[in-house]
């Protein structure tokens, strides 16, 4: 049997070097990510991770970084945990110029078997990445109700 996995394709009216630097500046991940800083220093191997309100909500590893074409990296929510005992997956963004727009496709893969961090990436990186474009194309990110996501361990964050 196939493990599940999260695929996730767009098309930004935007350049790839604008792209890569919306998923890797926390300057401008706090404005589409709901204040979500994404912490790295982009080299391969270097941590990564997600803060949320000054508190640490997911961390991994840098697999790949090729700018301003992909970017891979391993993923571990640490606030729930049941998901805290899963191996980490791993989540991939490949950037890919098509004249003004740019087609972004992310890769949420390998989770664990009755992973419990599929539910809430599908809930969450489908209004992460519509913000994402929003932002990138309208200069005003999304604001999408937390019970529009129901992400449960997140919520006391969001609201703190």
């Amino acid at each position: 049997m196939r493990k599940p996995e999260f695929i996730y394709i767009t098309y930004i009216e935007t350049t790839p070097e604008k792209l890569w630097e919306a998923l890797t500046s926390s300057e401008f991940s706090k404005r589409y990510w709901w204040d979500t800083s994404v912490v790295s220093d982009w080299k391969v191997g270097s941590p990564f991770s997600l803060v949320l309100n000054g508190r640490t909500t997911d961390v991994g590893e840098i697999l790949e970084a090729d700018r301003p074409r992909r970017l891979a990296y391993t993923f571990h929510h640490i606030l729930n945990e049941a998901a805290k005992k899963e191996r980490p997956s791993r989540v991939a963004f490949v950037l890919e110029p098509h004249g003004k727009l740019v087609k972004l496709t992310l890769t949420h893969e390998d989770f664990a078997e009755g992973s419990v961090v599929i539910d809430g990436i599908s809930k969450g990186w489908p209004a992460i990445m519509s913000s994402l474009k929003s932002m990138l194309e309208t200069g005003t990110p999304l604001v999408i109700p937390l019970d529009a996501l129901f992400i449960e361990e997140l919520e006391e964050v969001y609201r703190s």
